[in-house]
């Protein structure tokens, strides 16, 4: 009676935060997933929606790229083909363990989102490489937010782009890439 996503991805690209911020939680909360800068998710863990209504489970995966998880063997170590869906989390770059995923995902009929994370700290960066400088007191709201409009629509079509490309070379369907920040997605489950 219950939907059970996996997040999947690379280390590092922000799978336990993904997952709190679903769950209403700060990664410092006492029931949220554990973050950290190091690997920090060795095994599975289950963690069940935080609105009893909604028969949702989220498991939290251990990342690939790893030394302890290597690429090739991820989706059968980790069993992925038991889950009823799978969110393929996309930190910086689409990579083949991400192809690898959605490509053994499609063998099992598992459907697949895939999200790309850290959005506010991708787009901030876009902005620096536009010219913002945040120690710059002289530059005003106005501008700072016209900036931050053209980096985000920028970001946003880059990546979109990128992922239909490599989902073509990589002879897999186009399908939508969700963007998000883990800050605005708890902001959005808190109301």
């Amino acid at each position: 009676g219950y939907y059970h996503f996996a997040v999947t991805g690379i280390a590092g690209s922000g799978k336990s935060s993904l997952i709190n911020a679903f769950r209403g939680l700060r990664n410092r909360d006492a029931e949220a997933a554990a973050t950290g800068i190091a690997e920090t998710t060795l095994q599975t863990a289950r963690f069940p929606d935080a609105d009893p209504a909604n028969h949702v489970v989220w498991y939290d995966i251990p990342g690939a790229g790893t030394l302890k998880i290597r690429d090739w063997q991820y989706f059968n170590d980790q069993g992925l083909y038991v889950f009823d869906a799978l969110v393929v989390l996309v930190g910086n770059r689409f990579t083949a363990t991400d192809v690898a995923i959605l490509r053994n995902a499609r063998l099992f009929n598992i459907p697949c989102y895939i999200v790309r994370s850290k959005a506010d700290a991708h787009i901030r960066n876009v902005m620096i490489d536009m010219g913002y400088d945040s120690d710059d007191d002289e530059q005003d709201t106005r501008s700072r937010g016209t900036l931050e409009a053209t980096a985000r629509e920028h970001f946003v079509s880059a990546t979109r782009n990128n992922v239909r490309e490599n989902l073509r070379n990589a002879d897999l369907p186009d399908q939508m890439v969700y963007i998000l920040s883990n800050s605005t997605m708890l902001s959005v489950v808190k109301g």
